[in-house]
């Protein structure tokens, strides 16, 4: 008895220690909306590389999260964002996925998932891992070279990797890995932003989302009621229900489900106003932890839930058979908000509100775009102070956002980008961070081909590939991509000899490029010279629309050589539009050739 005792013990240790080692190219932690993008087009490019992810689903807060009715760029149909919402058209058999009222794509998040998957399943590069929990970085001296899982069974996984992606929705693996990064509200002093309220350690509220379903009248599919269920939590959130103190959110309860109606009578429940939005900082805790940690905001959710159903009458809403979850809620919460690292260049709310007029030319070296306002939630805490948020157009970010500063071999792809806390209410949604991803993919495939850090990489060469599938650099929302002119726009936008206009538009913020209109004298020729270092101007102002005499003598200034056959391409008293003046620039100079570096500087 005491050897089979022995045995039995020895055999347990094994168990409980197992191991397992893999080697390959491209190693993407976590499965989140960024790194599923960020995995898939890695592969694309040929890159050996894998995805692991905790969850049994791809796509993070679009799926796993239950997020899935999407906030921002109804108007930018860029790269891999466009492929997604024509996948769900095709799946759907309508263009029109406007049926809640907060978003113009609603879906089941089961079904995103579906397409992620299915994605990943032809890519032949393309590994996935499900049910690991990061658990550390693997470093050799300040280089990155792979990260170690655990699992619910205790058993590790290790992955060398000549380069990480950092796909976590806090920012676990480069907080691993030494980088440095900022957590919370910040000083102005710091970020350098006027409206910045200080330094204090609060995070936007995270939310645990759930997909109700209308099972008809009649039905009764009331939850059992939730531990320290506390009805008062959620007395405000529609005006069906009672609330006394303060104002009721001006909906009732029908239209307050239908914020998030998705196909199938279902309902995404991510409702802020005293709804299920949670406050709680979980990011210091180890990932295979946080689960048990976040069960207050699970109760929450599934509180609101009982509200409605037996405060709000609404019985025959109940949970739907979405996830592969125990109590049916969402495989994840939604992390709003996590660490920030600190990268090659810091994305503020001053590039946000003016990019052309900075000190450094950011705009030059996007990579995604984004047009969402800047909006963070803290209705249910307290301790926040009030912040005069700017109205903000749409807006690139830029690649050095994705590089951390101090550290070799990782690149960042989810919430966790360079940018300040102000920016993360905008970087963070769901379009935007799938466009990031998709870049962080380009970029690692890059280094490894290239055979050289992130940092090396030419942010033209990662551009020019992103322009290849179709992904907007500048977020200019009256050219789409189906325009015959639309990639020498976004080369000759991402110059920045022509430029963009922004707007403010509420919740669809935009950028005009106005491809048919005229361009001053004055203006073009201010173009000229900011982006050719020896470009001779009078700066004078001359306020006539550039002709097509006008815009060869801006060439012949650049040392290019005008050919007798351009000069009679057309009548030299011809007014150009910006349309005809950016593909003649592209044509005739192929400025967008000359590289810029990470802060967007021309390079000889």
């Amino acid at each position: 008895m005491r050897r089979l005792f022995l045995l039995v013990s020895i055999l347990s240790f094994v168990s409980s220690n197992a191991q397992t080692t893999i080697q390959t190219d491209v190693l993407v932690v976590g499965g989140s909306t960024g790194g599923t993008a960020a995995g898939l087009q890695s592969a694309r490019l040929g890159i050996k590389t894998l995805i692991v992810e905790s969850t049994p689903w791809l796509g993070g807060m679009l799926t796993a999260a239950g997020v899935s009715c999407t906030d921002g760029n109804d108007e930018l149909p860029s790269g891999m964002w466009q492929e997604f919402r024509e996948a769900l058209y095709k799946h759907y058999g309508t263009r029109n996925l406007f049926t809640g009222w907060v978003s113009e794509t609603c879906f089941e998040p089961h079904v995103g998932d579906s397409i992620f998957k299915a994605w990943a399943a032809k890519e032949k590069n393309l590994s996935v891992k499900y049910g690991w929990h990061f658990d550390k970085i693997l470093k050799s001296g300040n280089k990155v070279v792979g990260a170690q899982f655990i699992n619910k069974k205790k058993e590790l996984l290790i992955v060398n990797a000549t380069l990480t992606i950092d796909g976590t929705d806090l920012g676990d693996a480069f907080a691993s890995a030494g980088a440095k990064y900022d957590i919370g509200m910040e000083d102005k002093s710091y970020s350098n932003e006027s409206m910045a309220p200080g330094n204090y350690l609060i995070i936007q509220d995270l939310t645990w989302a759930a997909i109700l379903k209308d099972y008809g009248v009649g039905a009764d599919k009331t939850i059992a009621r939730p531990a320290n269920y506390d009805s008062t939590l959620y007395f405000c959130c529609c005006t069906d229900a009672p609330c006394k103190e303060g104002k009721p959110y001006n909906v009732d309860a029908k239209k307050m489900l239908d914020y998030g109606r998705i196909k199938g009578n279902k309902f995404m429940i991510n409702w802020p106003a005293h709804g299920n939005d949670y406050v709680g900082n979980f990011i210091d805790m180890a990932p295979i932890e946080r689960e048990k940690a976040l069960e207050g905001s699970r109760q929450k959710t599934l509180g609101f839930i009982y509200f409605i159903q037996t405060q709000l009458g609404m019985k025959h809403i109940g949970l739907a058979e979405e996830f592969p979850s125990k109590d049916k809620l969402a495989l994840m919460p939604y992390h709003r908000e996590g660490r920030r690292v600190v990268g090659l260049v810091r994305l503020t709310s001053n590039y946000l509100t003016d990019p052309f007029n900075q000190k450094e030319s950011l705009y030059r070296t996007g990579i995604s775009v984004g047009d969402y306002p800047v909006d963070h939630h803290h209705a249910p805490e307290k301790r926040a102070p009030g912040i005069n948020f700017p109205k903000v157009p749409s807006f690139n970010v830029p690649l050095g956002a994705l590089i951390p500063k101090d550290i070799e071999g990782l690149i960042v792809c989810e919430k966790g980008i360079s940018v300040s806390n102000i920016v993360n209410g905008s970087s963070r949604l769901q379009p935007c961070v799938l466009l990031t991803g998709q870049a962080a993919g380009v970029l690692a495939a890059k280094s490894i081909l290239n055979k050289k850090s992130p940092k090396e990489i030419d942010v033209r060469d990662v551009q020019s590939t992103l322009l290849q599938s179709y992904t907007f650099l500048m977020p200019y929302c009256d050219v789409k991509t189906t325009d015959k002119d639309w990639m020498a726009i976004q080369k000759i936008g991402a110059t920045g000899i022509l430029r963009g206009t922004g707007k403010p538009e509420g919740w669809a913020n935009k950028t005009f490029f106005y491809p048919d209109t005229t361009v001053s004298f004055s203006d073009l020729e201010l173009g000229f010279y900011k982006f050719y270092k020896h470009f001779p101007t009078n700066r004078g102002l001359k306020s006539n629309p550039v002709t097509y005499n006008d815009l060869l003598l801006f060439i012949s200034r650049t040392g290019k050589s005008i050919t007798d056959s351009q000069k009679q391409k057309l009548p030299s008293s011809k007014i150009l539009t910006r349309r005809e003046i950016a593909t003649l620039i592209n044509e005739m100079l192929d400025p967008f050739r000359t590289g810029v570096n990470i802060s967007g500087e021309i390079l000889d």
